[in-house]
């Protein structure tokens, strides 16, 4: 029998014999077989030969490792390899076997086998060898079927760690998916109950000669959806209560904590207590109520009479005033963030706006990003709040605020932000 085919050291069993070492060629052969078995090591693959006339069987190194087989049994027959396979792919070998013998075509497949209790996954090529004495590939359909199959060739892979790996990447992907529909569904689930709770404003909240916008903008991610709140609402004093907060934290409960304190600040300005005492009442609720929680506000009063702007503010920035076309943010007024401390006084400042100012209040979200510092994103929103007309007062507020938003950047991926405008008519566009 002509010896190995794909080349490498192997082991031959004739039958009724032992097995016995090959011939060993001259030094060029011997390096090309030891180049050869270093490949299928790599390859993790082997050959073998059954020859069907004599018995004779022949297997590479390698398979006895694909097997788990002990060389000194010598190589097994095409019965005794059947017995190897698993028991629900010995049709899929017996059709191979079929296909190569009958019809002298070779054939392909994958199949398992067990080695030391462990399931292993096959690439299974196998191939005629003809009595003409030449490779099957090189014999058209004609002359392969008048030669005789003398023996069949086989080149066995084990691709254990390659379908291991599919099957990883496969459920990693299939729980990437589900992370991804869970998140979308958390993400609508959120948004709805910030809907029921704070209801997006439709258009301006029209009061005489004053115009008022609403932005709200949901952080890009899903995890990220936090408590951020306004409320601009007309009092029965005739004034109008315009207020923007912030409390720490992400998801259900930073909106839960959101909904208690935007709520307890509609009820406290029945009271009629200044910006500062609601602060001061707020502050009380968080560290008694919210425990663990803190929160950032600023909360004014607006008399559309004298056009004077009251208010105070805990940890947040102070708004932004533009008039003639320039941006300005107001003076700090004193006041820590609520449930920080206790017993803390908030300053009250005043404004008085002028025919055609806009002023701006926004939570931290809209300036402080993960890749900017907060100057960085503060004097960005200056800049594009300057480029506010008069013409954007009178005509559309709304779009304005959204022009403002997509020149800093548009929504933070990692916060949500409020923003609330409010202009003052001239009596030109009155």
């Amino acid at each position: 029998m002509v010896d190995v085919i794909s080349g490498g050291p192997g082991q031959r069993r004739r039958p009724g014999g032992a097995a016995g070492a090959p011939h060993q060629g001259a030094a060029e052969k011997e390096l090309l077989a030891a180049r050869l078995a270093h490949a299928q090591r790599l390859g993790n693959m082997g050959w073998a030969e059954w020859d069907l006339r004599t018995g004779e069987t022949a297997w590479s190194d390698q398979v006895y490792v694909i097997f788990g087989r002990d060389p000194a049994r010598g190589p097994a027959d095409l019965p005794e390899l059947a017995g190897l396979v698993e028991p629900d792919d010995l049709r899929m070998l017996e059709q191979l076997l079929l296909t190569v013998v009958h019809e002298a075509e070779a054939a392909q497949a994958e199949m398992r086998i067990r080695r030391g209790g462990e399931l292993r996954n096959l690439r299974v090529v196998l191939e005629p060898l003809l009595s003409a004495g030449r490779p099957a590939d090189d014999l058209g359909a004609g002359l392969r079927a008048a030669a005789t199959v003398r023996g069949v060739h086989a080149v066995f892979q084990d691709i254990t760690g390659r379908r291991r790996a599919e099957r990883i990447m496969s459920e990693s992907r299939r729980q990437l998916l589900e992370a991804r529909v869970k998140a979308a569904e958390e993400r609508h689930v959120m948004l709805a109950l910030r809907e029921a709770i704070l209801p997006d404003p439709v258009g301006c909240l029209d009061l005489p000669r004053t115009r008022i916008a609403v932005r709200y903008v949901p952080a890009e991610k899903t995890a990220s959806l936090g408590g951020d709140w306004f409320e601009a609402a007309p009092l029965p004093d005739g004034r109008v209560l315009l207020a923007i907060g912030d409390v720490s934290g992400h998801g259900l409960p930073a909106i839960a904590h959101m909904a208690q304190l935007r709520h307890a600040l509609v009820g406290l300005t029945m009271t009629g207590r200044p910006a500062s005492g609601l602060l001061a009442l707020l502050n009380d609720l968080v560290i008694h109520r919210l425990e663990g929680t803190t929160a950032t506000a600023v909360i004014g009063h607006l008399d559309s009479s004298t056009r004077v702007f009251s208010w105070a503010r805990a940890g947040n920035l102070a708004p932004i005033l533009v008039r003639d076309g320039v941006a300005r943010q107001l003076e700090q007024a004193r006041g820590v963030l609520l449930g920080a401390a206790g017993d803390q006084a908030y300053h009250l400042a005043r404004v008085e706006l002028r025919e055609g100012d806009l002023l701006l209040m926004f939570t931290d979200g809209l300036v402080e990003r993960r890749n900017r510092d907060i100057d960085e994103g503060l004097a960005l929103v200056l800049a594009a709040a300057a480029r506010l007309t008069r013409d954007d007062l009178h005509l559309g507020l709304d779009a304005a605020l959204d022009r403002l938003l997509e020149e800093i950047g548009g929504p933070n991926p990692e916060d949500d932000a409020c923003l609330l405008a409010v202009g003052i008519e001239d009596r030109l566009g009155a």
